[in-house]
């Protein structure tokens, strides 16, 4: 009986699948988030303890990450408890209070329809695997054999001839009683437009039948023995039963394949997908004869949750997959992953097989990489980031392509690794990655438990950083030190000024890697030391903000100065060390002391939050207008003779 597909989701819709399932499970309430419609429970097709089989209310799809049992409420009383797809509909109509529809006269003539075509298709089956067998195909038989198949590998995948004769298949399958109509139709043939006899749709072609989920074959591709052919490989038009953007070649034994723990290999073409199963690799498919379709990637997901990507070695492998990211991008969720494996330059998965053996293939696969790995390779490839506006414009480029993304905890966890490969290409030193771990409250060795609160001295309280006698870069490290300390001791803190953090690049290398390991969430052992050190200067240990750490603002506060002290103290050494390289010929030895003080009090008198970074004693408004008369009457410059 033929069903309204609207009539299936409505009682999809109106049971959730965790009511169906939960008569044959016990749900793991502390991994389960009820609310969201998110459950978790031991697998009930495999023993197991472990809570790895999952449902998804909202998508009304469960997935068991053991055994890959994968499918819908229907799915579910079908392979659970042994029912048809019929019963299975009733249970769940008369359970979602629905009358089982009439049958649609109109449906029944098209599902009639199709029984015929694929009648007429496993003719064209049979016809073709004879021909493979005569004197006509004897070139097609020696290719064959140069590849690698034998007998057994024909008879398994269904491989057959069709010979250059204009009405071959026509003629043979006439000869059975069936239609013009029916032949037309299944794409066999082709009628020309001046109205003359039908015609062969493949001659001259080893043919390869494409076969659905269910074992039915709906199409064929045939390989050209003509190396002049228009195209060398050629796929059966768009029928009833076949839409080559919705089906992948060996679909139905590779999904049989992946069940029993086998990895979804996509390969580019049937010779590779037949090479990768004679070699052991049995969940290969391949797309047909195009790019792979948004409705291709939903059919691999239902299939598995990572499918590898398989591609040759070349330019045109990685334009196929570069092209792969901006589809694959907005699809993309947990259990909906793909990796990405790149032969060697100039092989495909047949050729490598055949030349290196089905280790080397395994080797490839193991070494598969993450699409975020790619979408990094798309961006900076080729490229070189020497100013901040070319590494701002990396940054937008990869925004824009993460931000396709809809789940939020896969973009956040694609925006972790993208920042982690933007640490290593830019920062200061590289380091070995460290395990993601959630931010937390970091005390170095030898200060674990509580703090105890040490009196501030004199000098303290007298603001060091503030004296005039104060070496310059050392105040800057001793902001610096402070930075860190509270980022260390208050997490809480550091996703809003991440961008402000990650522009402080200190200078000593321990520091620098303490930074990255705030960022990540990670710890180190240069990280370590580092906050040690931090955490031992008088200035630091007696900061109530460290002595005392506390959810109020206070400590957020004295952090958002911090930094704006540090810019402001590199931002005016940057513009002297500017106004100092454009002076020639200097008139004035002292004017040097002159700009860098003045410099300082104007940025000091812009900013009145900074006064406490240095006290010059001087007029500082009279300074700025010496300054300023200096710059425009340039009068360091020798006089021109």
């Amino acid at each position: 009986m033929s069903l309204p597909p609207q009539f299936l989701d409505e009682i999809r819709a109106r049971i959730p699948l965790s009511r169906v399932i939960g008569r044959k499970v016990v749900w793991d309430l502390r991994r389960s988030n009820q609310a969201k419609g998110d459950w978790w429970s031991p697998c009930p097709f495999h023993g197991e303890k472990t809570a790895s089989f999952h449902v998804d209310d909202q998508k009304g799809f469960y997935y068991c990450f053991g055994c890959h049992a994968k499918g819908d409420a229907l799915t579910f009383l079908r392979e659970a408890e042994g029912m048809s797809f019929i019963e299975a509909v009733q249970l769940l109509a008369s359970e979602a209070g629905l009358q089982m529809p009439e049958r649609d006269p109109r449906q029944v003539e098209r599902a009639d329809r199709r029984t015929e075509l694929v009648e007429v298709m496993e003719q064209a089956v049979r016809w073709y695997r004879m021909q493979l067998g005569m004197g006509l195909a004897s070139e097609a038989r020696a290719y064959l054999a140069r590849r690698g198949l034998d007998d057994a590998a024909c008879e398994q995948f269904g491989i057959g001839y069709a010979p250059d004769q204009r009405q071959g298949l026509f003629n043979a399958l006439r000869s059975k009683g069936i239609s013009d109509a029916l032949i037309i139709d299944a794409g066999l043939a082709a009628k020309p437009d001046d109205g003359g006899a039908p015609f062969d749709r493949f001659r001259g072609r080893i043919m390869f039948p494409i076969r659905d989920g269910r074992g039915r074959c709906i199409a064929f591709g045939g390989r050209s023995m003509d190396p002049n052919a228009r195209a060398k490989y050629l796929n059966s038009p768009e029928t009833v039963l076949f839409d080559k953007g919705r089906n992948l070649y060996n679909v139905g034994p590779a999904r049989a394949a992946v069940a029993k723990g086998k990895p979804l290999i996509v390969a580019e073409g049937y010779m590779d997908v037949i090479a990768l199963v004679r070699a052991g690799f049995d969940g290969a498919v391949a797309p047909l004869g195009t790019a792979i379709t948004e409705d291709q990637l939903r059919l691999m997901w239902r299939i598995s949750p990572e499918p590898v990507i398989s591609l040759d070695g070349d330019t045109a492998g990685l334009r196929a997959a570069i092209r792969l990211i901006d589809l694959a991008l907005p699809m993309t969720a947990p259990g909906q992953a793909l990796r990405f494996a790149f032969l060697p330059q100039g092989q495909d998965p047949d050729d490598l097989i055949r030349t290196r053996g089905a280790g080397a293939m395994s080797t490839v696969l193991d070494d598969a990489k993450p699409l975020v790995d790619l979408l990094w390779r798309r961006e900076t490839d080729g490229k070189v980031f020497d100013s901040p506006e070319r590494k701002a414009a990396l940054d937008k480029a990869l925004g824009d392509a993460i931000g396709k993304i809809p789940d939020k905890d896969t973009r956040d966890h694609y925006f972790s690794a993208l920042k982690q490969m933007k640490w290593e290409l830019f920062g200061q030193r590289r380091r070995e990655p460290q395990t993601a771990r959630p931010r937390q409250t970091w005390q170095p060795k030898g200060m674990r438990g509580e703090v105890l609160p040490v009196a501030p001295v004199a000098s303290t309280r007298a603001s060091w950083l503030s004296s005039p006698d104060a070496d310059d870069r050392t105040a800057e490290m001793m902001i610096e030190a402070m930075i860190l300390a509270i980022c260390a001791t208050h997490p809480e803190l550091i996703e809003p000024v991440e961008p402000r953090l990650e522009r402080l690049e200190p200078a000593d290398p321990e520091r620098a890697a303490l930074v990255h390991d705030l960022l990540a969430g990670s710890q180190s052992q240069a990280g370590q030391r580092a906050l040690e050190s931090i955490m031992a200067e008088p200035h630091v240990r007696t900061a109530p903000a460290i002595l005392r750490p506390s959810p109020d603002d206070s400590a957020g506060g004295i952090l958002a100065n911090a930094l704006d002290r540090i810019e402001a103290r590199r931002a005016a050494r940057d513009e002297i060390a500017r106004a100092e390289a454009e002076i020639e010929g200097l008139a004035d030895e002292g004017l040097t002391w002159r700009v860098a003080q003045s410099a300082r009090a104007r940025q000091q008198a812009d900013h009145p939050s900074l006064a406490d970074l240095s006290d010059l004693g001087e007029d500082r408004a009279a300074l700025s207008a010496q300054l300023k008369a200096a710059l425009e009457n340039e009068i360091w410059r020798k006089p021109r003779r």
